[in-house]
């Protein structure tokens, strides 16, 4: 049987629906309309993709709602990293209430972190009783962060080894203005935490947008490969976000599949499906 394929970071959204403070400008005007599982499904099944984690754009607990709502219908959608409040004190009731209304869908929650305006923000002591409640609930808490939050995010996986973590877009190095030291070296500080993964997504909208090929990407995609071994790392496209950018959901596909070419077939099955399965619970994969 061919190994499972599993894109582990994409979005749907509607401006009718929320307002997107990270949407504004005129550069966002390509992704600014609705995103519906109608408009991703013909990408997958082009790219023979089989199945998904859809994840959260803005905090509010009515789009987690909404999204889990949508996977109950929605067959590809193998699960939903959701948003809830961290800091209000409930987040263990606002989990167990989620939980027994869309059993087994949600599979881990985030938060816009490098939006904060303190860099240390998951270094809070309610933060951190909320990511907790995230790790007791048996999920995923995924970390969005910069090179500016990665130390406290460092700081925080160490201090709950038994938690599960999953870094986004490979913590968005400023890959257009070149190679940054700090985050090569701090994303290799906190890759020495064996309860963090990665995921291997949201580089083309970090490159110039007008100006990238994989071998732009690729001292990136290596040094992840290297620091987190093939085991931790996740493939996730970052569509539509990835728009911005890229053609198409299969530019960004064959881009991936083009860095990881180095790669056993067993190791690029894991990179590619596996390890989105295993480090996300996936039911029914």
């Amino acid at each position: 049987m061919r190994p499972r394929r599993i894109d582990a970071h994409h979005h749907f959204w509607d401006p009718a629906d929320f307002d997107y403070p990270w949407m504004a400008g005129d550069a966002m005007d390509p992704v600014r309309r609705a995103f519906t599982p109608e408009d991703l499904a013909p990408e997958l099944e082009a790219n023979t993709i089989d199945g998904t984690v859809l994840i959260q754009t803005v905090s509010d607990l009515d789009e987690t709602t909404q999204f889990l709502q949508l996977a109950e219908t929605t067959p590809f959608v193998r699960g939903v990293v959701g948003w809830v409040d961290l800091t209000d004190g409930r987040t263990d009731g606002t989990l167990a209430a989620l939980d027994e209304r869309f059993p087994g869908q949600l599979v881990g929650i985030r938060h816009q972190v490098h939006d904060e305006t303190d860099a240390a923000w998951l270094d809070r002591p309610d933060v951190r009783t909320g990511v907790e409640a995230v790790g007791s609930a048996g999920l995923a808490y995924d970390l969005l962060v910069r090179t500016r939050e990665l130390p406290s995010a460092i700081r925080l996986v160490s201090d709950l080894p038994d938690q599960r973590f999953v870094l986004d877009h490979i913590a968005k190095p400023p890959i257009a203005d070149g190679w940054s030291p700090d985050w090569a070296r701090l994303i290799g500080e906190l890759a020495e935490r064996p309860n963090v993964a990665v995921k291997l997504s949201g580089m083309v909208t970090e490159a110039n947008w007008d100006d990238w090929n994989a071998d732009t990407l690729r001292p990136y995609a290596e040094h992840v490969l290297e620091v987190f071994g093939t085991d931790r790392v996740l493939f996730g496209s970052d569509w539509p976000v990835c728009l911005l950018a890229a053609s198409g959901y299969s530019q960004v596909v064959d881009t991936v599949t083009e860095l990881l070419a180095g790669l056993s077939q067993d190791e690029e099955a894991d990179t590619l499906g596996g390890n989105a399965i295993r480090w996300y619970r996936l039911e029914n994969d």
